[in-house]
């Protein structure tokens, strides 16, 4: 439609509503784009949930839209438009990998120059945290070299050369970018700390102290509720909330495992928290008995330090190099009193916290906790108001995440080994992933435990999936899988 100068005010009633609706279908339309995206671990705001409709049944003869070869590694899909991005170990070189979503064809990779990779657990990989973009920036890190930028082209933006974590397992948790800053967590053995860097250049804004915490593999997560934005880091005996803007303690909740390996998921004004590890139940801990009498007894050469053959067989010989901080192979007294400190101070639970505390709030904001039937690695996921869990042996639960009162509790999923990878959901399902590869898909809106299908890929995963438009992206030990419904 065509308006002169002279017909401006007979057209204006028609102009109005075309403006309109033009306004409403941009506000409708770009959340829409928004939430096409996996942009770091467990997609957008670390929360675990897809968009579209993904299939209940696939496998290697259905639905699969294609299947590619990719570099051994652990890291989860991080996708951004018609891209993804993974790393990988490939000839004993740690390379960042972007291919092509539409179709899995590699298009770049880039190796990090890291002078040695450094060691993992025998099945674990040094290429296992997740990279994490805001649509501009692709952030890569690897313990053995630090933090690598590039546009999504593969040019490389900045680099950041870090300190190799002092942890025999390796390094897991995964960067994130909030306020403009990429948040890296390196729990160690030794030197624990956090930092906080310019998404642009790379320029240090924040570094935290973290030093009294151990070991930790958990993922750090933003917590948004009520206007404010929580920088919340789950890591051994604590979960800690942080300022985004200077990296001040907010507060500090007790009652994790001594050493953190799921990463905190919220609903609203509800965080949920979750950590088991070996010694932490009640029923089964380990006990240390004081370093006094344990040297009197075992010290053989009478040097006042503890080598591992001078420690009995059992739990304590068997942890040695987690008691060793150093891994200078000689326990010392400081080592040891640690240790046996948080032996005794660790604590199993799946717990829930309510916002609004400041200081210790281990007394006064937790809302709910439950102590049986946790996961290990696996992070719990909420949908319908439920959070659900999978403990290994492939025991799932699922509990009402204001109340925590349990829908259902250690019901047997036919689906057995342990469960590395994190549960995603996606139109009112949830998928948890075993060691195996075998994805069960679960009705999330049932009372009972209902499972809809069992997909058995027929190779071993650790890596987390991702669900984007109606599509789901399994990494298994050499493959990168999509997986959607044939149209």
């Amino acid at each position: 439609m065509k308006c002169s100068a002279r017909k401006t005010r007979a057209c204006r009633p028609l102009l109005i509503p075309m403006l309109r609706h033009l306004l409403l279908s941009t506000l409708f339309i770009t959340p829409c784009l928004a939430e096409s995206n996996w942009p770091q671990f467990r997609g957008e705001g670390g929360l675990g949930i897809g968009t579209g409709k993904p299939p209940v049944e696939f496998s290697s003869e259905k639905n699969l839209k294609w299947k590619v070869e990719v570099p051994f590694g652990h890291s989860s899909p991080c996708i951004w438009q018609d891209k993804i991005a993974l790393t990988g170990l490939d000839g004993g070189k740690l390379v960042t990998i972007c291919l092509n979503r539409a179709d899995g064809r590699e298009l770049w990779r880039a190796a990090a120059p890291a002078e040695k990779v450094e060691g993992a657990h025998r099945i674990g990989s040094p290429a296992t945290p997740t990279c994490c973009t805001d649509g501009t920036h692709l952030i890569a890190y690897f313990g053995s070299y630090g933090v690598l930028v590039y546009d999504w082209t593969g040019k490389v933006l900045w680099q950041k050369p870090l300190p190799v974590p002092i942890v025999e397992f390796g390094t897991s948790a995964s960067p994130i970018i909030a306020d403009g800053k990429v948040i890296i967590v390196a729990d160690q053995d030794v030197g624990s700390y956090m930092i906080a860097l310019e998404v642009k250049t790379g320029t240090e804004v924040w570094r935290v102290d973290r030093s009294e915490f151990r070991r930790g593999f958990s993922t750090p997560f933003v917590w948004r509720h009520d206007g404010i934005e929580e920088l919340i880091v789950s890591g051994s005996l604590w979960t800690r909330s942080y300022d985004l803007k200077d990296g001040k303690q907010r507060w500090s909740v007790g009652g994790m495992a001594r050493v953190s390996n799921t990463s905190p998921v919220a609903m609203g004004d509800i965080l949920l928290l979750c950590g088991w590890n070996v010694g932490g139940d009640e029923d089964d801990r380990v006990e240390m008995e004081p370093h006094d009498a344990f040297l009197a007894a075992h010290d053989a050469d009478k040097n006042g330090l503890l080598t591992e053959t001078e420690f009995p067989e059992g739990p304590l010989r068997a942890r040695f190099t987690i008691i060793d901080a150093d891994k200078d192979g000689k326990v010392t007294l400081v080592e040891y009193d640690a240790m046996r400190a948080m032996f005794a101070k660790a604590a199993n639970q799946l717990f829930a916290i309510k916002a609004g505390g400041s200081g210790d709030i281990t007394d006064t904001h937790v809302l709910w906790r439950q102590t049986k039937h946790l996961p290990y690695v696996f992070s719990p996921v909420i949908n319908h108001g439920r959070v659900f869990t999978v403990k290994g042996g492939g025991l799932a639960s699922a509990y009402d995440a204001k109340s925590g009162s349990p829908i259902y509790q250690a019901e047997r999923l036919d689906a057995s080994g342990e469960y590395y990878a994190s549960a995603v959901t996606a139109d009112g399902r949830v998928y948890v992933t075993s060691q195996r590869g075998v994805v069960s898909v679960l009705d999330a809106t049932s009372d009972t435990l209902k499972v809809l299908a069992k997909n058995d890929l027929k190779a071993p995963v650790f890596a987390s999936p991702a669900i984007v438009d109606g599509v789901i992206y399994v990494r298994t030990n050499k493959h990168l899988c999509a997986f959607g419904e044939s149209k």
